[in-house]
């Protein structure tokens, strides 16, 4: 039996817009548990998704494998960080008016 165990996951990158206060909590979040605020969105939502029993109960539903994705997801480069066309990223941050986390 192996000493370590390794879950692969695909991650990918998506724009949501936050509430101001809400990113300001997401990244206090994050320094209180020494995460990134990708981590803290990604296993925020888990935990709600997993949480809800009328959710789950929706799974079950064929309504739920029809809905349509409006999340926008960024499309990766050659070297596999995301694209942002017609936006300046710099330290992690959008130079947008609107608040931005990123789904890692």
């Amino acid at each position: 039996m192996p000493l370590l165990e390794i879950n692969q996951v695909r991650h990918i990158c998506a724009s949501v817009r936050l509430d101001e206060e809400t990113a300001a909590q997401v990244d206090r979040y994050a320094a209180f548990i020494r995460a990134s605020a990708d981590d803290v969105v990604d296993k925020a939502l888990n935990y709600v998704f997993a949480k809800d029993r009328d959710f789950q109960e929706f799974l079950k539903t064929p309504q739920a494998k029809q809905v349509a994705s409006t999340l926008r997801i960024r499309k990766a480069g050659t070297n596999g960080t995301p694209v942002q066309h017609g936006k300046k990223v710099a330290a992690g941050a959008e130079s947008t008016s609107s608040v931005r986390a990123v789904k890692a």
